[in-house]
């Protein structure tokens, strides 16, 4: 298997929260608004930079005695610019950040990580010495910056690397210049302990298809697979899977990640509840939500049966509420001058290239200092 099912637990941790929620705070996320002052979108839309030339550079960064770490490293020529870094959700690699990096660096510079674990970076086996906690993965975040000899930066995380974003900020506070949640959770830790699928529906239909072996036979089936369980593809998510593939003898493939590694971090994710109180600096919260069924199901034919569109129905009734509630409670959380705007409809996965043009235009809007 090489397509972690981590979308399908997500929907069951939202839906799970739903109604353990202040309904009051739902007022917060209407029309994008959390607070007033130095982090205001100001006039909107801005004047987008003037267009530069931006170089990539693939690196290896020694974060640990016996841990290296893919680096993909755009700089332009836009010197004193902003640096961003981009921290890629469960099971994603930098090359998921492939056209928001390029686009983000004619700002200043661009930085994806690929963590421990995943894609081409070192995937030692969990144990004492190699933890896959929050707490590590920050500290590696933080050996990489100081290994490029990097300050001030605006921190990105998409889904659950919002975990870091915040854990980041609160450590290094005097290194944030900003911070952009990209559609994540308030807190990961109320999912269902065990796994079960509590608030996930009965109907087969619904769950994410698994990879067969027919799709596991090459690269070539591998893409194909993809392209049918998500709504849209492109280059970089293209890029992203061949990232994390493994390529075997007889041309099958199977995800380069050890399912010991994705346990363990993905278990010490569910156990990290972020504290949002030593964040100090105005953040930009981004939020998804599908439109219809082919946003939340996309490998759901056109045409099916009743008792599946109703349930298709039902189940993305109550995302839609929970994931709502759950943005809203997250804001509520971030600092004086934080904004959320939700993206509808959109995809959790995707959302960030298919609406690059205006997630650019929300981030150069933010009064950073």
């Amino acid at each position: 298997m090489f397509s972690p099912r981590f979308h399908s637990e997500q929907r069951r941790h939202l839906l799970r929260a739903a109604t353990a929620f202040p309904a009051g705070l739902l007022l917060a996320s209407c029309g994008g608004g959390g607070g007033s002052g130095d982090g205001g979108f100001g006039t909107f839309p801005p004047t987008p930079p003037t267009s530069t030339t931006a170089k990539v550079t693939d690196r290896r960064i020694l974060v640990a005695p016996d841990v290296s770490l893919h680096v993909r490293d755009w700089q332009s020529d836009r010197l004193g610019g902003t640096t961003f870094v981009l921290l890629p959700g469960f099971g994603a690699t930098a090359a998921h950040f492939n056209s928001l990096a390029l686009a983000l660096a004619q700002r200043g510079r661009a930085i994806a990580i690929s963590c421990r674990g995943f894609g081409q970076s070192d995937k030692p086996l969990p144990d004492a010495t190699h933890p896959y906690d929050t707490d590590t993965l920050v500290h590696d975040v933080h050996e990489v910056l100081e290994a490029l000899g990097i300050g001030r930066i605006v921190l990105a995380g998409h889904s659950i690397a919002g975990n870091q974003v915040t854990r980041f900020a609160g450590r290094y506070p005097e290194r944030v210049r900003g911070l952009v949640y990209l559609d994540t959770n308030f807190d990961y830790t109320t999912a269902t302990p065990d796994g079960s699928k509590e608030g996930e529906s009965d109907n087969p239909a619904l769950t994410e298809p698994s990879p067969t072996d027919a799709d596991n036979a090459s690269v070539a089936a591998a893409i194909a697979f993809n392209k049918r369980i998500n709504q849209s593809w492109s280059a970089p998510m293209e890029a992203d899977l061949l990232d994390k593939l493994q390529v075997n003898a007889d041309g099958s493939v199977q995800n380069n990640t050890p399912a010991e590694v994705m346990a363990a971090m993905y278990k010490a994710a569910r156990l990290f509840s972020p504290d949002y109180r030593p964040l100090r600096t105005p953040a930009l919260a981004l939020t998804t939500l599908p439109g219809d069924r082919q946003h939340m199901f996309p490998w759901l034919p056109a045409r099916i049966d009743a008792a599946t569109e109703k349930d298709a129905s039902d189940m993305l009734q109550l995302f839609q509420a929970a994931r709502t509630k759950d943005a809203a409670q997250l804001l509520a959380a971030l600092p004086p001058g934080s904004l959320q705007k939700t993206f509808q409809p959109a995809n959790h996965t995707d959302f960030f290239i298919a609406h690059e043009a205006e997630v650019l235009g929300l981030i150069d809007a933010m009064a950073w200092r």
